[in-house]
């Protein structure tokens, strides 16, 4: 030890320096080996031991320099596969590497964003997912590098959320969008890799499907936390802002949360995360955030990542694997004086120039050391699984505790509601009692309102009646008068026969008086003359003072009989008078009132006499406002037909073009609005002061005719030179007669004069051009296309019936021929074609449904027969699909059946279902053409269509698959061959290969050719024909014309010949 102290510092920099070289050579080794085996073509998933290399050199240098430094190198724009574990690798270092590594990631984020741009534009399934992968690690870089106080495993603290969303709302609303777009990304990928998986038949055991699946899993881990954090900052939120304004996120949370339990639910069901990840279990329902205290009731989702069980054995090219962690200080400095002495020996050579006795400790030291070290890794490995059952039993032990600590809140906050409720149940009580008070307080008011309804109603009847009562009195006084008049008379009458009757009385009464005088003196003498007869004189006398006496009363009765006439008289007097009174108070009254009705007579002639002024100036400023009205929707549609005109003439429009059947259906509708637009002018003229059916008229008139010269012109592209011409000069005729028609009405001196006569025999000359340019030599008669169209779906029905009989009966067949793989093939086949007919089948039965919607929607009072023929070439559109509908299903049938008896090929089978999608989809397009947008029937049309492109998918998958199963591959074995042996098969390999590529180049001239034919046969003109063998198509729109210029249609090569009459914007995948 002591010759090494005396070693000069230039010996011992260069020892230095040599061992950190040969330390940064191993490592650099060590990660180019890691990162080369991780990130490959082949489809396989990221071994684990590979990336914690990765993740540990991290560590290591502190900071990914290392990794990008050869991640640059990698042809990602090659290969989907290789950006795909490119991706699941920079995602786990992000997750778990060292802190530096965000900002090392963030210098390439522009490189991340070129990948995904570049495989968003190519059709390839691990190319979707890599888009959406690197849109997912560049809202995760953007997300840390903004928040860095949460770190990018997003294992932070409810306190470290708190203080990074702070107290200011605004930031905290903003944090909550972040969090819900960073969630949206991962959903979006793992529902992405999840469908993938469903359309393509894999399953989880397979290497193709763990390569798609083992990203999932820090997806998971991501997604546990970004809920919990989701939910954190919605309760906040809620607890300062109103429930109002949150709706929107409240909306998102939920379908997030719905997407987020089914990702859940389908992973925890898959084989493979079932030994490498514990996804933790959502709620039932989401949180209810209007409600505090639902808080108390969240709990945080776990996941808990098992230790991984497999070998940790290196292969055969892996280097050997440092020691992660540093042994004894003694064993440090064991192998730290190895190579001192080594490079001391080198620099003076050996001591004693031989074999020494401290070789014999360095050896020994270095045997010790190994079984240190295996000593070492069996303690670690022994230690490694204690920490890994104390991490279970800790996390049980925390999801008890927290599961009890739920209880307990779940108590409290039910014991809180329960009383919070009580008191409720105490105050709605006494509310009621107040409300039942209030209540009966408000029937007596409502019944004391009532009743003085009734008696303001009786009241305003009284006064009715009383009114009508002094209209009737005022009528029988002048009666009363009259009659007073004669009663008058009579009274006076009375009166003087009153007098006359007392006279009468008093006459009587003297005479009676003086007879009894003289019978008195006449009785004296006779009592002088007989004095013996006194007895007979007293009472003669007794009986004349009887009859004085009666005599006195008779007249006290007369007397007080006169005083009783005279208080009649004179209360007759007081009477009539009275009503003398009365009856002049009564003709004051009816004075006045006649007097106020003149009044008020005058005042109502006044306000008539106004309001029939103001009824004829509004009459005449309604007549000005409706010319006026009339005038700018007449400027409008000249607008309307000049901009059509200007399209006619545009350079740009030179490229529409549109079919003649369109442009009849459009002349057909013009020539409707005509006559509807003069029997809305006859109208007006009659009455000036409603002019809405001219304006109808007018607007549909202007759309109508100006699509009628835009597609006339465009119709004239596609026709021969002499029809062009016509066309071209007749559509600009119609614009001018149009225009001409349209400023005659703008006049109010040339309006009654205005006649769409002329308009009318240029729209006829339009639609006998469209007619003579429709394709001729049509076999069938229009007036039998309705019953045709009917006989052709229900035969297609049938065909598909049929073929699902068949299929049922060779399954059967091969269930007794067949047996072990041969028969698993066959099943799945089968079973994938009869899903596809019954897809078909109801692809059928809907396109039926919205065809009959079609036609009612659209026959007005047609017949079906009528409006059948009058779209005749939608009418053959929908026969053609249907026929190649049942032929397609034919054919499958008799593919299949092929295959399973080993005749025929697994191509005619996969072909046969792509003619089959073809035929469908030309169906769905024929049928939707002229569809409401709206329709239900229509959207249950396009569901039937996605349903068949998914079945006849799966026929492809499985047939592939049975023929992968199937067919055994020779191993190529060219070992025993020699040099000339193999350049002989080599050449013998190349003949082969140039004889495939000629047939196959004549086999592609024979296609084009026969699609050439095909096109010939449909009617479709020489101008629509794809070039190129079928290479691009450029069809245009002949449906459907836009008055924009239309873009030329650029298509992929298709992979079967489509049908003839199949809408060219329809693209299947």
């Amino acid at each position: 030890m002591n010759s090494i102290r005396h070693v000069p510092s230039r010996v011992k920099s260069k020892r230095t320096e040599a061992n950190l070289g040969a330390e940064r050579d191993h490592f650099d080794k060590q990660q180019l080996s890691s990162i080369s085996k991780a990130i490959t073509s082949t489809e396989t998933p990221v071994k684990e031991k590979h990336a914690r290399r990765i993740i540990l050199g991290t560590h290591r240098e502190k900071g990914a320099f290392t990794f990008w430094s050869y991640a640059q190198g990698f042809p990602l724009h090659s290969s989907s596969i290789l950006s795909w574990k490119f991706c699941h690798v920079l995602h786990k270092i992000l997750r778990d590497g060292h802190r530096n590594v965000l900002q090392d990631c963030m210098r390439h984020h522009s490189s991340l964003v070129e990948v995904g741009k570049l495989w968003a534009h190519l059709h390839d399934k691990y190319g979707q997912l890599v888009t959406l992968y690197t849109k997912l690690l560049c809202t995760k870089l953007e997300f840390h590098m903004k928040h860095s106080e949460i770190p990018p495993n997003l294992e932070a603290s409810d306190e470290v959320l708190e203080r990074t969303a702070g107290s200011d709302i605004n930031n905290v609303f903003q944090l909550t969008v972040e969090v819900f777009d960073y969630m949206d990304t991962e959903l979006r990928l793992a529902e992405t890799v999840i469908r993938q998986l469903n359309t393509s038949i894999a399953i989880s055991t397979l290497t193709s499907g763990q390569c798609r699946l083992a990203p999932l899993i820090q997806v998971i881990q991501d997604s546990s936390h970004l809920y919990h954090f989701t939910v954190k900052l919605l309760f906040k939120l809620h607890a300062c802002l109103p429930a109002d304004t949150l709706q929107g996120h409240r909306d998102r949370f939920h379908e997030q949360f719905r997407s987020l339990k089914e990702f859940f639910n389908k992973a925890r069901d898959m084989l493979y995360f079932k030994r490498l990840i514990q996804i933790p279990r959502l709620p039932e329902s989401p949180p209810n955030f209007l409600h505090a205290a639902s808080l108390a009731r969240h709990v945080k989702p776990v996941v808990v990542i098992p230790d991984d069980d497999e070998s940790e054995q290196p292969d055969e090219d892996d280097d050997d694997p440092e020691p992660l962690i540093e042994v004894s200080n003694a064993s440090t400095s064991s192998i730290q004086a190895q190579p001192q002495m080594d490079i001391f020996d080198q620099a003076f050579g050996p001591p004693n120039g031989g074999f020494d006795d401290r070789d014999l400790q360095i050896d020994s030291l270095k045997s010790e050391l190994e079984l240190l070290r295996a000593e070492l890794e069996r303690v670690k490995s022994e230690a490694q699984r204690y920490i890994t059952q104390l991490k279970s039993q800790i996390n049980s032990l925390e999801a008890e505790l927290e599961e009890q600590r739920m209880l307990k809140q779940r108590a409290l906050v039910e014991n809180e509601q329960l009383r919070m409720e009580l008191e409720a149940t105490r105050r709605r009580n006494s509310e009621h009692e107040n409300l039942q008070t209030t209540f009966i307080e408000a029937e007596k008011k409502a019944q004391a309102t009532e009743q003085r309804y009734n008696k303001l109603k009786e009241k305003h009847t009284e006064l009715v009646s009383s009114h009508a009562e002094l209209l009737r009195k005022s009528a029988d006084t002048v009666k009363m008068l009259s009659v007073t008049q004669q009663t008058q008379e009579e009274v006076e009458r009375t009166k003087q026969q009153l007098s006359f009757e007392m006279d009468r009385i008093k006459q009587e009464a003297d005479m009676k008086l003086e007879e009894q005088k003289f019978e008195m003196e006449r009785l004296k003498r006779e009592l002088e003359e007989k004095m013996a007869e006194v007895m007979r004189i007293k009472s003669t006398l007794q009986s004349s003072e009887q009859t004085s006496e009666q005599m006195n009363s008779s007249m006290t009765a007369l007397q007080a009989e006169k005083e009783r006439l005279m208080r009649s008289v004179s209360e007759k007097e007081a009477e009539l008078s009275s009503l003398r009174q009365a009856a002049q108070v009564q003709q004051s009254s009816l004075q006045q009132e006649r007097e106020k009705s003149n009044r008020e007579l005058g005042e109502l002639q006044g306000k008539l006499k106004e309001k029939t002024n103001q009824e004829e100036q509004m009459k005449k400023k309604l007549l000005e406002e409706q010319f006026v009205l009339l005038q700018g929707t007449i400027t409008e549609a000249e607008n309307i037909i000049q901009d059509a005109v200007a399209k006619v003439d545009d350079p740009l429009h030179i490229r529409c073009t549109s079919s003649p059947d369109y442009l009849i259906s459009r002349a057909e509708a013009t020539l409707g609005s005509v006559d509807k637009m003069k029997k809305g002018h006859a109208d007006y003229l009659k009455n000036m002061a409603d002019a809405g059916g001219l304006l109808r008229a007018l607007t549909q008139f202007s759309h109508l005719a100006a699509d009628t010269i835009i597609n006339g012109s465009a119709t004239a592209h596609m026709a021969p030179t002499d029809h062009a011409d016509r066309l071209t000069e007749n559509c600009r005729g119609c614009a001018m007669q149009s225009l001409q028609y349209l400023n005659d009405l703008k006049s109010k001196a040339t309006i009654q004069k205005a006649d769409p006569v002329s308009i009318r025999i240029i729209l006829q000359k339009i639609l006998h051009l469209g007619q003579e340019l429709r394709p001729k030599g049509m076999d069938i008669r229009q007036e039998e296309l309705g019953d045709l169209v009917d006989k052709e779906m229900a035969a297609t029905s049938a065909a598909i019936e049929e073929a699902v009989r068949r299929i049922d009966e060779m399954m059967n067949q091969a269930r007794k021929d067949t047996s072990g793989v041969k028969l698993e093939v066959n099943e799945r086949i089968l079973y994938s074609c009869t899903d596809l007919m019954k897809a078909i089948r109801m692809l059928v039965i809907a396109s039926t449904d919205l065809q009959k919607e079609i036609v009612e929607s659209g026959k007005g009072a047609a017949t079906i027969k009528e409006f059948y023929a009058r779209n005749s070439r939608w009418t053959e559109g929908l026969i053609s699909a249907a026929k190649a509908v049942g032929w397609g299903a034919t054919e499958m049938v008799e593919s299949a059946d092929k295959v399973v008896l080993h005749t025929g090929k697994y191509e005619e089978l996969i072909v046969c279902s792509h003619e089959i999608a073809a035929s469908t989809a030309q169906l769905v397009a024929a049928s939707k053409v002229k569809a409401d947008r709206n329709s239900k029937k229509l959207t249950v049309l396009q569901q039937a269509s996605r349903h068949v492109n998914e079945m006849a998918a799966n026929v492809v998958a499985s047939t592939k698959t049975g023929q992968e199963h199937l067919e055994d591959k020779d191993t190529m074995d060219f070992s025993g061959m020699s040099l000339i042996k193999l350049r002989k098969e080599e050449m013998e390999s190349q003949v082969k290969v140039l004889e495939l590529e000629s047939q196959l180049e004549n086999e592609r001239l024979r296609l084009g050719e026969l699609r050439k034919k095909h096109y010939d046969l449909a009617g479709v003109p020489p101008e629509q024909v794809p070039q190129g063998n079928g290479e691009t198509s450029a069809l245009a729109h002949s449906v459907t014309m836009s008055p924009k210029p239309s873009k030329p249609a650029l298509m992929k090569k298709p992979s079967l010949a489509h049908k003839p009459n199949v809408p060219p914007k329809t693209m299947f995948k």
